[in-house]
């Protein structure tokens, strides 16, 4: 099965070669992009698409390579031993599967997400090498070697946080999500709010363009910030009008706290509203 993309998510042509070269070449698939292009969102939909499970790994800057097969809780079973705990006998009592492990068992297969690995110890890429490449691991305390089912779909997100490995690089499928240009936003747009009237599109999507475009800004409005402020457009039901200007520069849009996420890039619009303002005086 082919994945073209799903009803809620519109794929790219080159992003859909690159989601089914991963899967025939059976490497995972390494995503980049800007935050907020729908990195994260992709796997869910391949899951959808190809009908698999997903089971999703989030990396945070604490996470370590060792938690995603298995974690070994050497302390409670220290405390049963001294409460003479009979389960004491077993060891596996006190291992708990990751998601490598709960992906390597499930039949499916399923789709793995590894989200946001550039959060994590530069070493973290490079400890999951050979669990990757060989689908296999050791479990050392009971001595059992846990191999997969079938291989999963491994799809790995990546912020661009801080380099990755070669090594690592040289064991996925690449593919950067580039920014969507007018005409996918607009056909992003109408799957998420099908009814939204074609000024307000429109109008909608020119200031939204014009901020990116604006030099200096800190964090430029990603797709998922248009469609939050699409979503407030929509429910405090603002006519067109109300976003037209002759440039975005001579005032902030209605509802900018959707769109601006720092007070730097506010504080850079009021600037240049107020210097517009003087020089039209």
């Amino acid at each position: 099965m082919k994945f073209t993309g799903t009803a809620r998510y519109v794929a790219t042509e080159d992003l859909m070669v690159a989601v089914n070269a991963a899967i025939t070449l059976e490497r995972p698939l390494l995503i980049k992009g800007e935050p907020g292009t729908g990195k994260t969102v992709l796997a869910q939909e391949i899951a959808q698409a190809l009908d698999r499970p997903l089971i999703a790994w989030h990396i945070k800057s604490t996470t370590k390579a060792q938690q995603g097969l298995y974690e070994y809780d050497a302390v409670s079973r220290l405390r049963d031993s001294q409460l003479g705990d009979p389960k004491v006998g077993d060891i596996a009592n006190y291992i708990s599967k990751g998601k490598l492990w709960e992906a390597f068992e499930t039949a499916g297969p399923p789709v793995l997400l590894i989200d946001e690995i550039d959060k994590a110890d530069i070493e973290f890429p490079n400890d999951l090498l050979l669990e990757l490449d060989r689908m296999e691991f050791h479990v050392y305390e009971t001595r059992v070697t846990v191999t997969a089912v079938r291989r999963p779909v491994v799809i790995i997100t990546s912020n661009n946080e801080k380099e990755l490995p070669d090594a690592f690089l040289r064991r996925c499928f690449f593919h950067y999500i580039r920014f969507p240009d007018a005409e996918t936003m607009e056909r992003i747009v109408r799957v998420h709010y099908p009814d939204i009237r074609e000024r307000l599109l429109g109008e909608a999507l020119r200031v939204f363009f014009d901020l990116r475009e604006i030099p200096g800004l800190k964090k430029r409005p990603s797709t998922s910030e248009l469609l939050d402020w699409i979503k407030l457009l929509l429910a405090e039901d603002l006519p067109p009008e109300a976003l037209r200007a002759k440039d975005v520069k001579t005032l902030l849009p209605p509802l900018y706290g959707a769109l601006l996420k720092s007070e730097q890039d506010v504080h850079l619009l009021e600037r240049l509203a107020f210097l517009a303002r003087k020089e039209g005086r």
